[in-house]
C-alpha cells in the first residue's frame, strides 16, 4: 500500500515550493539517470505519460524500439535537501515500461521486484543491510578528482586526526533529513576510507536506499571541495572498500533464519540459504563485483575475502554469521562493493538463497580457523574453493550458471555478459604505467 497518493504528492509539491522534480532510474551498471520536469509537467509524470529514448542507456534497447515510458513510485518522493529552498528540487525513483504497457525487461528494479515477488510466493520476505565504505579525496585546481589525501587516520580514529570528520558528519545529517535512520559512522582502516550504515530494510527500499545514499554522499562531499568515491580499490597497498551485505529472511513477521536449539542460532532455513549462496557464488561475482578493479580488492592481506568459504566466529571466510541473535539473525555476505548495481546484486543473493532453500543444499562445515593462514594444501585437504580473480573469470562463471542467468533474464543477461567482456577487452589491452617501469628498461 503506497504511503503517499497522487493527490498528496500534488499538494506536497505545492505546499514545499518545489519547482522541479527529477524522474530517476538505474541503468545496468547501477549508474542513476534522470530526467528533469517542472511542476506543472508533474500530473502528466504521475499517469506513466513521461516518455524517453531507451536507446541511448545502456543496456536497454536498440533504436527501432526506444520509446520507453517512466512509472513513478509514489513512495520515492524525496526533496533534494542540498538544493535551494525556494523553488526546491525532489526526486521520484521510477520503473521503466514498454510502450504497450508491460515492465522493461532490462530495467534493474523490475529484475528485483520479480525475484521479490518468487520470495512472497513461498511466504518470505528478503530484508538487507548495506555496510557501504568510501573514500573521500581531494580534487585538483579544475575541480577533477585525485587519489590525495592528507590525513593518516585509520579504524575509528576521530578528529582532529580524521579530517573527514565534519564532511561525514553532514552526510550523515543530510541523510538523516531525507528520511535515512543512519545507525553508525566512522573513519575506516585507510587513510581517507569511511563507512556510514543505515537501517535494515526490506530488499526494494534498501536498494533504493544504496543508489540515494551514494548520490548524497557524493553531493555533500562536493560541498566540502572533496571527491567520494566507491571505487573498490582506489589505491595500491592499502584496504579497499567493499559494501558488506547483511541479509535474512523473514516469515508472518519473525526472523526464520533464527534456531536458538542450534549451535550456531542458525535454522535449517539460514544453512540452505548459505548453501544456495554457495554453490552460485563464483557467477553472483561478476554482479556483485562487476568492475575490472573489483578483483584487485579481492586479494589476501586487506581483509576482503578470497575464499569460499563460511564462519560463525571469524572474519576470513567470504560468509560471516554475525554475533547477533534472536531477531537480528543475519548472514553476512562479505565480497559485495558498491561499484555493483544495487538492484541486480540483491536479486541474485536472494535468487541464490532459495534455490538453496527449495533444494535443501546444505553449505560444508563452516571454517572456523583464520583461512589466509592455511596453507594451500590444507585449504585443498578442506574442499575450499576461491572466488574469481578477475573480471572475465566471474563472467565466464556467469556464463556456466543458467539459473543465475535465468534470473536476469534472456535480456539483461546477453547485455550485460557483452559489457563486461568489452569492459575487459579494453583493460587487458592497456600498457599500464607499471609494465613500462618494469619491462622497458631491461627488455
Amino acid at each position: 500500500m503506497s504511503k503517499y497518493s497522487k493527490k498528496d504528492i500534488m499538494k506536497l509539491v505545492e505546499e514545499e515550493d518545489v519547482e522541479f522534480i527529477r524522474l530517476q532510474f538505474t541503468d545496468m551498471h547501477g549508474m542513476f539517470k534522470n530526467v528533469a520536469i517542472t511542476s506543472s509537467q508533474l500530473n502528466k509524470a504521475l499517469d506513466n505519460r513521461c516518455m524517453f529514448d531507451g536507446s541511448l542507456i545502456d543496456g536497454f534497447v536498440g533504436i527501432e524500439e526506444s520509446d520507453l515510458y517512466l512509472y513513478p513510485d509514489y513512495d520515492t518522493l524525496q526533496i533534494f535537501p542540498w538544493r535551494p529552498q525556494q523553488g526546491k528540487v525532489a526526486r521520484l525513483i521510477c520503473d521503466v515500461h514498454r510502450a504497450n504497457g508491460e515492465p522493461f525487461e532490462g530495467d534493474p528494479r523490475y529484475i528485483l521486484k520479480k525475484m521479490i515477488r518468487e520470495a512472497q510466493d513461498m511466504g518470505y520476505t528478503f530484508e538487507v543491510g548495506p555496510e557501504c565504505e568510501f573514500f573521500l579525496f581531494h580534487t585538483d585546481d579544475s575541480g577533477q578528482p585525485t587519489t590525495t589525501t592528507h590525513e593518516k587516520a585509520g579504524y575509528f580514529d576521530i578528529s582532529p586526526v580524521d579530517l573527514g570528520e565534519n564532511a561525514r558528519r553532514d552526510m550523515v545529517l543530510t541523510l538523516e533529513e531525507m528520511g535515512f535512520e543512519i545507525e553508525s559512522s566512522h573513519h575506516e582502516v585507510a587513510s581517507g576510507q569511511h563507512e556510514i550504515d543505515f537501517k535494515y530494510d526490506e530488499a526494494l527500499i534498501t536498494a533504493d536506499h544504496i543508489m540515494t545514499f551514494k548520490l548524497a554522499v557524493r553531493t555533500i562531499a562536493k560541498r566540502h571541495g572533496l571527491h567520494a568515491t566507491f571505487m573498490p580499490k582506489p589505491k595500491y597497498g592499502v584496504h579497499g572498500s567493499g559494501m558488506h551485505t547483511n541479509m535474512s529472511l523473514s516469515k508472518d513477521g519473525k526472523n526464520i533464519f533464527n534456531d536458538p536449539s542450534d549451535p550456531a542460532g542458525l535454522s535449517k532455513e539460514a544453512y540452505y540459504f548459505i548453501g544456495g549462496i554457495m554453490k552460485h557464488i563464483r557467477a553472483i561475482t561478476a554482479i556483485t563485483n562487476p568492475i575490472v578493479n573489483s578483483y584487485k580488492r579481492l586479494v589476501p592481506g586487506f581483509d576482503a575475502p578470497v575464499y569460499i568459504a563460511w564462519s560463525a566466529v571469524n572474519r576470513s571466510p567470504l560468509i560471516r554469521i554475525p554475533s547477533n541473535k534472536g531477531e537480528k539473525t543475519r548472514v553476512e555476505l562479505r565480497c559485495p562493493d558498491a561499484s555493483a548495481n544495487p538492484y541486480l546484486a540483491l536479486a541474485v543473493c536472494l535468487a541464490a538463497g532459495l534455490d538453496g532453500i527449495r533444494n535443501q543444499i546444505m553449505p560444508p562445515k563452516s571454517i572456523d580457523r583464520n583461512i589466509f593462514e592455511l596453507s594451500e594444501q590444507e585449504r585443498q585437504e578442506m574442499g575450499i574453493g576461491m572466488l574469481p580473480g578477475t573480471l572475465i573469470e566471474a563472467v565466464q562463471a556467469l556464463e556456466e550458471d543458467p539459473y543465475i542467468q535465468n534470473v536476469l533474464g534472456d535480456h539483461m543477461c546477453r547485455r550485460y555478459l557483452e559489457a563486461k567482456k568489452a569492459e575487459w577487452t579494453a583493460y587487458r589491452t592497456q600498457v599500464t604505467s607499471w609494465e613500462i617501469a618494469e619491462y622497458l628498461y631491461k627488455i
